[in-house]
């Protein structure tokens, strides 16, 4: 639960941007019936908005709504500025960061054409922290770095020591957490020295979720408190309710389960009055652990099953996963093996389809990046073009003949250097692609690792723990025949569990090949499709004792494997296949052939399924040749070779 709370801190950084007022709310008030539309209405209008921000959410969008509006109407671009990035702070407490993210680009636009190094510094960093909370990373640190600059070029120490807290945030999202408690305590150290506490508040909230992911208990426990006493000194309630949600984990981490509903319960009141979905829903879904653990398992379910109401409504994914997965174990733990395991299905459901969209994302954006180094690259070419035009215009009007021999010389040269330029253009764009490819395999192949070690790790050991506890309670049980047969099948369910996620772990990561290598993992996956019954596989491998194939190299040769034999047993209807892999002089050989139905290899021409296309993507990051071989009714054969 520890990531929601943070997602939701994640919207401080755009108030502590903008400045808070210090103005009383009634003060504030009794000015609007004279507020006139100049840029002293501006300032009334926002400064009223950051009063009700974090309370009431829709009031403050109103009144910077009319802020907005004003500085439109009067051309005045920095009322503008502001009233965007104290909106779009509302708009990710809310969650809706692809609206922030728009506002907060119009932002940037604006304020370049200004003369305000500092309020353009502020709209990048607002930028870069909305592409942050949308996972963007690449994109955030663009935006940061620049905006980093202009702060340490004007010298502002106040702003320099707020950029550590926002680089502490990335570089807790890159996973990166020694770097993050850098950052973090440089940035509490410095926030201690002025007076703003949602700032200082924000700093240690953040720095408390790298301190949990180290172990840290006691220091993460320490800066959380502080941050909830500054939460409550201010009457920040999204501030508070963040903390609720950290402590509650903390102690859910540290097994302390008897602190969990004083916090949970709290939480829950905070954010029903801020009208924060993910944090009651998360706090809901607290409230059903601190019951679980209670053994109060009819109340653990009423609370799980509201919080799971309530993602549904707002289509919260990722804390859609987590509560179906304890109410998988509360079911369980009811008797009910049936209901709990198909939670758990559909949580693994979830979990497939947030890591597909994760590398779907990426591969867009490496696609984008690599459009425009290639519409650049074009760009420079058509200009080279037009200097050589020129140049060659100016040598003609000479008119001599002696000019004209040089002219010559001169359009051969330019035709020569104009094929040179194509040629290192064309270069560069394959090693463009080829970078983005192997950024995208490698972003690939490490959450298929993160995901197979959180399987194992995680559920795998959440399984062993409940089939220890069920065969605990057992020996203390007095049960009829009938309930002690019941119990032996639901022991056999719990184990078929077990077993299936350990399949689904291994086939995302094959220990095998980390640990023996790619002959001994493609040798153990064949014989697993053979002992499945799913197809008959037999492997062969020719002269590859002791040859050391690199890592990556093992990794993608292995996948496509995999795939080829998927597409086998989806596809071709076959009873047989064999895998062979070899070295000769040099070269790795790998060969698939079944014995199916076969195809037209004219199709793949035109084939736009996703198996083939990242097979294809494989091949060409290896810089491999491939052949296919196919005909209706006479099996597949395709053969792949490379250099090692």
């Amino acid at each position: 639960m520890r990531r929601q709370a943070l997602t939701i801190l994640f919207s401080f950084l755009i108030l502590g941007l903008c400045g808070q007022t210090k103005m009383n709310k009634d003060s504030l008030l009794r000015l609007l019936p004279s507020v006139k539309e100049d840029s002293a209405g501006v300032d009334l209008y926002i400064n009223l908005g950051q009063q009700y921000e974090t309370s009431e959410t829709e009031l403050a969008k109103f009144y910077y709504k009319k802020a907005l509006g004003i500085s439109e109407k009067i051309n005045y671009p920095e009322g503008v500025t502001r009233s965007i990035s104290n909106y779009t702070y509302v708009l990710n407490v809310q969650g809706r960061f692809d609206s922030g993210l728009a506002m907060n680009l119009k932002a940037v636009d604006i304020t370049r054409k200004q003369t305000d190094p500092v309020l353009l510094g502020k709209a990048l960093f607002n930028t870069g922290t909305s592409y942050r909370l949308l996972s963007q990373y690449d994109s955030a640190i663009h935006y940061f770095e620049e905006g980093q600059r202009i702060f340490e070029k004007r010298g502002d120490s106040n702003l320099i020591v707020r950029a550590f807290d926002v680089l502490q945030l990335l570089y807790y999202n890159l996973e990166n957490y020694d770097k993050a408690i850098v950052y973090g305590e440089s940035a509490v150290k410095g926030l201690r020295k002025f007076d703003d506490p949602v700032w200082l508040g924000a700093a240690l909230s953040n720095l408390g979720m790298s301190y949990s992911e180290k172990r840290e208990y006691a220091k993460a426990e320490s800066v959380w408190k502080e941050a909830l006493a500054i939460g409550k000194k201010i009457d920040d309630l999204e501030m508070e309710g963040t903390q609720m949600l950290n402590l509650g984990d903390l102690n859910l981490n540290t097994g302390n389960y008897a602190a969990l509903k004083q916090y949970f319960a709290k939480a829950l009141e905070l954010y029903t009055k801020l009208d924060g979905a993910e944090g009651k829903a998360i706090a809901l879904r607290g409230l059903a652990l601190h019951e679980f653990y209670q053994k109060d398992f009819e109340s653990a379910k009423k609370y799980a099953n509201e919080s799971l109401a309530l993602i549904n409504s707002n289509n919260l994914l990722l804390q859609k996963k987590k509560t179906l997965e304890t109410l998988s174990r509360i079911h369980i733990a009811l008797h009910d093996l049936t209901t709990g395991q198909q939670y758990m299905k559909e949580a693994t459901a979830i979990a497939d389809s947030i890591n597909n969209e994760r590398i779907r994302r990426n591969a867009i954006e490496f696609e984008a990046k690599y459009e425009t180094a290639k519409k650049d690259a074009q760009i420079k070419l058509q200009q080279a073009e037009l200097k050589q035009k020129s140049t060659l215009n100016y040598i003609l009007i000479g008119g001599a003949a002696s000019l004209l021999i040089i002219s010559l010389l001169a359009y051969r040269n330019y035709r020569h250097r104009q094929r040179l330029q194509v040629q290192r253009i064309n270069e560069l764009e394959t090693e463009k692609y080829v970078s983005a490819t192997e950024a995208v395999l490698k972003g690939e192949e490490q959450e298929r690792t993160r995901l197979a070690k959180d399987l194992h790790d995680g559920l795998g050991g959440m399984l062993s723990g409940i089939k220890y506890s069920l065969n605990t309670m057992k020996e203390n049980l007095i049960m009829t025949p009938d309930n002690a047969q019941a119990f032996a099948r639901s022991m056999d369910m719990l184990d078929s569990s077990i077993q299936e996620m350990r399949r689904v772990a291994h086939n995302m990561m094959p220990e095998t090949l980390v640990k023996f290598g790619l002959d001994v993992a493609l040798k153990d996956f064949c014989n697993g499709i053979t002992n499945s019954g799913a197809l008959n596989v037999q492997y062969q491998s020719l002269q590859m004792e002791g040859i050391d194939i690199d890592p990556t190299t093992s990794i993608t040769l292995y996948r496509i494997v995999q795939e080829l034999i998927n597409n086998t047993i989806k596809h071709a209807s076959a009873r047989n296949a064999i895998v062979q892999i070899s070295r000769t002089d040099g070269r790795l050989n790998l060969e698939v052939e079944d014995d199916g139905n076969g195809f037209d290899t004219a199709i793949l021409e035109k084939a736009k399924g996703i198996g083939w296309s990242n097979i294809q993507n494989r091949i060409a990051y290896l810089k491999g040749k491939f052949d296919v071989h196919s005909d209706i009714g006479k099996g597949t054969f395709v053969h792949i070779e490379l250099d090692t």
